[in-house]
């Protein structure tokens, strides 16, 4: 995607520089929920780092299983700390997803 606006290009260099080893089919997701209008009022790192950590839980963990289990959203976030951060790792993310950060309760 060609950025056009400012901060099409803030979200692209953000999203860069966070996860640089993202395949091209999860870059794109994550950017588009960057730019989605709830997230505008939010600085382009936070808006990526919000819509990794969202992506990654609901794409490659067992988050969604969890809930549906019945497990509340606070305890099915606790389990799958370790896929998401196993992900952004892959990913060669500069930062992990600790237990205190306050998006894990968002």
């Amino acid at each position: 995607m060609q950025a056009k606006t400012n901060r099409q290009k803030l979200i692209a260099k953000s999203l860069t520089l966070l996860i640089p080893g993202a395949p091209y089919s999860d870059a794109e997701p994550i950017r588009a929920a960057a730019l989605s209008p709830h997230m505008r009022e939010l600085t382009p790192p936070v808006a990526i780092w919000l819509a990794t950590v969202a992506y990654i839980r609901h794409q490659f963990t067992d988050y969604d299983a969890l809930r549906d289990e019945g497990y509340d959203k606070e305890s099915a976030r606790f389990f799958v700390l370790d896929a998401i951060n196993d992900k952004l790792t892959e990913w060669r993310a500069t930062r992990l997803l600790s237990p205190d950060d306050d998006e894990m309760l968002s």
